[in-house]
């Protein structure tokens, strides 16, 4: 063992039994754990089941022809087993969260109280809408909400996510097009835009084009205005973009874009940084899909609910899919069907089987609510007031490519330059878990070599600030300095680095038995 200004640290080289020095490897409630196929095997089950009488097999010939492998457990094992595991997981409950371009923010146990109300948690969509007024009346008010934050003309709630509303948007401008006999083949996507974007526009069916970014970071005007022609459908642009920059030229692009006859839709993934302060519909842009977990605080990740509404100009909202909730005296109508109503017959179809994710609509109207137009406000003026800090906190020590054309919006923009030779981001981000950090973004977005994204979000507070900006500095300074345990980090975590590399290139698909893979070794 070694020490230094920062305690002891194991030797490189140190594996996490040796490192510890104890007989189950643990290291006092770091508790190491197997995998579950080490734990128990196929012999033994905690649940005593009786064996399935004989069918006759509707699989075609594809029955199963050897044991599934699957090791049975007690039920404390099990619950043992999942629990340890869980308590190696860092989440936005244990500290900040500094993942750029993603807003991990804290969720107010208020809005997971609301969520929870019988009348909102036990619901099904498939119950008569004379039973479930309130829960429409909430879909009608937080649309309510969003159209006016953001200066639109409707809104589609029904989107389960950011993809899912950028696909709904591109299908809105479609379908505009193909109304007006004027169908087109190409979207141009700046390259400081969010990665689904491209990736949406092909699904869709569309030709992607980049339109390259300025030195300053942000979209070329002068450059996307040239490739503008009959062939474009729209321009799909993310402001502020994944620099971490607010697109000064936005209502020059969207006029330009509308001149030749096509649409801007705006990823509104960093909403977060303008909600209070910008209308998206007075820059000019048509659709914009609104991540609720990004801006109004309901739960992030782990594969879903999510949801992310479309917010729609006076140009596209006549084909916002179906079903939306209207009002009617004091009744609340959803809105399934197309009918003979001008409005209503133009929707370009439906997003999803019924109305969206209920239990995320609650959460966000719960923050709108609590807030007011006030806090809000704050909330993107706090966000962007934290970003700045670290970004001007760190920047004699990190490289900011972008530091020095002005402040920057809600997340801070490293790259790897002036490290010491041989050392990279990699170095950076897995010493920062030594320190009890989730790593940041690392070399997105592709215009920064060796990026390295920020986002402290608003709901940090200075001395939470001060003391990941004191982490980071500590392991920049030994990055400049060629520290070779960096090369090696993390030596506190549970699992030490992993090859990446060969992970990728040579990944363990198939199962050995435990006899097996010793022979192997």
């Amino acid at each position: 063992m070694t020490i230094n200004a920062s305690g002891w640290r194991p030797e490189v080289g140190a594996g996490v039994a040796e490192s510890a020095g104890t007989y189950t490897g643990n290291r006092a409630l770091m508790l190491e754990e197997a995998l579950i196929f080490e734990i128990g095997d196929g012999e033994t089950t905690g649940v005593d089941i009786a064996a399935p009488s004989a069918v006759k097999s509707r699989l075609a010939g594809l029955e199963r022809n050897r044991p599934i492998g699957i090791p049975g457990l007690s039920e404390p094992e099990t619950v043992r087993h999942y629990t340890r595991l869980s308590r190696q997981n860092y989440a936005i409950d244990l500290g900040l969260f500094p993942l750029g371009s993603c807003t991990m923010k804290h969720n107010p146990r208020l809005n997971e109280k609301i969520a929870r109300m019988k009348g909102f948690a036990d619901i099904h969509p498939l119950a008569p809408r004379e039973t479930v007024q309130g829960a429409l009346a909430v879909i009608h008010e937080l649309a309510h909400w969003l159209v006016t934050l953001t200066g639109m003309k409707a809104v589609a709630m029904s989107p389960k996510a950011g993809a899912h509303g950028e696909l709904c948007g591109i299908l809105a401008i479609r379908a505009a097009l193909e109304a007006r006999g004027d169908a087109r083949s190409t979207i141009l996507v700046p390259e400081s835009a969010h990665g689904t974007n491209p990736a949406t526009a092909a699904f869709a069916g569309y030709a992607v084009e980049n339109i390259p970014a300025t030195a300053e970071g942000r979209v070329d005007l002068a450059a996307l205005t040239a490739r503008l022609g009959p062939d474009v459908a729209g321009v799909m642009i993310t402001n502020p973009n994944t620099c971490g920059l607010f697109e000064r030229d936005m209502k020059a692009l969207s006029a330009a874009v509308h001149a030749a006859g096509a649409f801007v839709y705006c990823d509104g993934a960093n909403f977060n940084a303008i909600v209070g302060r910008v209308r998206p519909g007075d820059l000019g842009i048509d659709a914009m899909h609104i991540n609720l977990h990004k801006t109004f605080s309901t739960p992030h990740g782990g594969g879903g609910p999510g949801s992310g509404p479309v917010v729609l100009s006076e140009a596209l909202a006549p084909f916002a899919p179906l079903p939306y909730v209207e009002r009617q005296g004091d009744t609340f109508l959803l809105i399934e069907e197309e009918t003979v109503d001008e409005r209503q017959g133009k929707a370009f179809g439906r997003m999803t089987a019924f109305h969206g994710q209920m239990g995320m609509y609650t959460r966000a109207l719960a923050y709108i609510l609590s807030h007011g137009a006030d806090g809000l406000r704050q909330v993107a003026e706090d966000a962007v007031l934290n970003a700045n800090y670290v970004l001007r906190s760190l920047d004699d020590v990190l490289d900011a490519p972008f530091g020095q054309t002005g402040p920057c919006m809600h997340e801070a923009l490293f790259s790897d330059g002036g490290l010491a030779e041989g050392f990279t981001t990699l170095d950076i981000a897995k010493a920062l878990i030594d320190e009890g950090y989730h790593p940041m973004t690392m070399y997105f977005p592709l215009v920064v070599h060796g990026a390295m994204l920020i986002e402290p979000t608003e709901t940090e507070s200075k001395a939470t600030l001060d003391q990941f900006i004191g982490a980071l500095r500590s392991v920049a300074m030994r990055a400049k300095q060629g520290d070779p345990l960096l090369k090696s980090a993390p030596h506190y975590a549970p699992r030490r680095r992993l090859d990446e590399t060969l992970a990728a290139r040579k990944p363990v698909l198939v199962w050995k038995e435990p006899e097996e893979a010793v022979a192997a070794e």
